[in-house]
């Protein structure tokens, strides 16, 4: 039974001892080990799972701690029944079989829902993307460029007893005020964007954030204002609120917008860095949206996408900072240059649009979990967050050089280098290749891209554009993986 119940690997990232200690758990909770059987001694699980005896003495001396185990003289280690207490003693149910005369109470699928979101096209991409030997994945972060140890930094000084006193409480609905003084000084003035702390409302990434401004800016009769292509999920959001929307085509220096505009309410725009193709707004346009969008009383959303990956050239102000009539809703997050599980991210408006949004916010989930914010604002303040930016441009710099030489040697693809940096290249495939064809056969060659079929708002739009990132893939993977992708293409192209 025990060496049954006992599996311990020594390739694992966790110690034996917290393996065993893990296990027992489970069987514990699970109810497997009887309160009334003894477990083996030391001594003899030691010599069954062929450990160090310390390791199971130690392993067990934890749960008598944590009040998992009791030990008992002469007798030795049982459960501890008390810590099965208000557990509700119920098997496990049966999957019951689903008939014509299944009613909606015995179903498993359970009620309809007013919302049918499981038909939206969205971007996926697999889980297990380090597993691929060429992963030209977008957003995902590279390991080998985390600043480890000044991450480590902040997290022990959000630790102290008097931080954890102060995020372990509920703040409602206020944020963790070191960070948002730290995008109030450090991260907002690098795109030139100076707001009071009042305009600043932090959200559980940019896209948690367009939920919020979705909802409260849009109803059934709004006409809201997209780019073709489009960042899929800003798309899908603002579905939710409104089918009425006008597509607008981006050009050469980002969306190109005409008359339209003036019936919508609402216009969301990637100007720093455009979602998916990565051209830059001219600053010219910049001007000549905002005056457009004055005239017409539009409410722009701006979404800083990847605004500090600026490796090419001077960065183009924020639509924001160019602001003078309350038009701009500014979001932004840290996914990009610290990480995307983090999910911290924030958003800048008037103070009345805050005041709502965070009202709102509170509703959902009233703030964004306060231990992850006061880390992430000692991870600021100590300037690491400056340094990690640096290394992170220099190293993207490096791999934009190589990828973008490396295209420009395959007849198959045709893509214009980034004008502004970031991590990902747009590029058209010829005439007759499907990318998404392309994508799953560069799977099974180990190759990651993204096909670019979803980012066009509509279904029947171009088939043959892909995204390739380089923020994830090694610099010296770049041009045999690139090679291995042209072939693949070539096949294709051939059939």
């Amino acid at each position: 039974m025990w060496q049954q119940l006992f599996k311990l690997d020594v390739t694992s990232d966790q110690s034996l001892q917290a393996q065993l200690r893990q296990t027992l758990v489970k069987a514990i909770l699970d109810q497997r080990i009887p309160v009334d059987i003894p477990l083996p001694s030391s001594r003899e699980l030691s010599r069954q799972l062929n450990v160090a005896r310390n390791t199971v003495v130690l392993a067990y001396q934890h749960l008598i701690d944590e009040h998992y185990l009791l030990s008992l003289e002469r007798r030795g280690y049982f459960v501890n029944p008390a810590i099965l207490d208000g557990m509700v003693d119920a098997p496990r149910p049966g999957k019951r079989p689903v008939t014509s005369d299944t009613t909606y109470a015995e179903s498993e699928e359970g009620p309809e829902t007013v919302l049918d979101l499981l038909g939206q096209r969205n971007i996926n991409r697999p889980l297990n993307w380090r597993q691929y030997e060429y992963p030209f994945i977008y957003g995902q972060t590279d390991s080998s460029l985390f600043p480890v140890n000044d991450w480590r930094e902040a997290c022990r000084l959000s630790l102290r007893v008097d931080a954890i006193s102060r995020w372990t409480q509920d703040r409602v609905d206020h944020d963790d005020d070191l960070l948002v003084e730290q995008i109030h000084t450090r991260v907002l003035p690098r795109r030139g964007v100076w707001a009071d702390k009042d305009e600043i409302l932090i959200t559980t990434g940019a896209q948690n954030a367009l939920f919020l401004i979705g909802q409260l800016l849009l109803n059934s009769s709004s006409q809201v204002g997209l780019e073709d292509p489009c960042y899929v999920d800003a798309r899908n959001i603002f579905a939710l609120y409104t089918s009425n929307r006008v597509l607008f085509p981006v050009g050469r220096h980002g969306v190109v917008t005409d008359d339209r505009l003036a019936g919508c309410k609402m216009l969301y725009v990637t100007p720093s860095h455009q979602c998916p193709t990565t051209t830059t707004m001219s600053l010219e346009a910049r001007k000549d949206l905002l005056r457009k969008s004055a005239l017409h009383d539009v409410t722009i959303v701006e979404d800083d996408y990847e605004s500090e990956l600026n490796f090419v050239g001077k960065p183009t102000p924020a639509l924001k900072s160019l602001d003078t009539g309350n038009q701009v809703i500014y979001v932004g997050s840290l996914s990009k240059t610290l990480a995307p599980g983090l999910r911290v991210g924030f958003m800048v408006g008037p103070r009345k649009f805050i005041r709502q949004a965070r009202a709102l916010r509170r509703l959902m989930y009233r703030h964004p979990p306060t231990n992850n914010q006061r880390t992430v604002a000692h991870f600021l303040a100590l300037g690491h967050h400056d340094s990690a930016l640096l290394r992170l441009t220099q190293a993207f710099k490096a791999r934009w050089q190589v990828l973008d030489t490396a295209l420009k040697q395959h007849d198959v693809f045709s893509a214009q280098a980034p004008s502004f940096g970031g991590s990902s290249f747009w590029v058209r495939l010829p005439e007759g290749v499907r990318a998404r064809e392309l994508e799953s056969l560069a799977a099974e060659n180990g190759i990651i891209i993204n096909a670019g079929d979803h980012y066009f708002a509509s279904r029947e739009g171009p088939t043959n554009f892909c995204r390739l990132g380089f923020s994830s893939i090694a610099e010296e993977k770049i041009v045999d993986g690139l090679d291995k992708l042209a072939l693949l293409t070539r096949q294709l192209k051939a059939n």
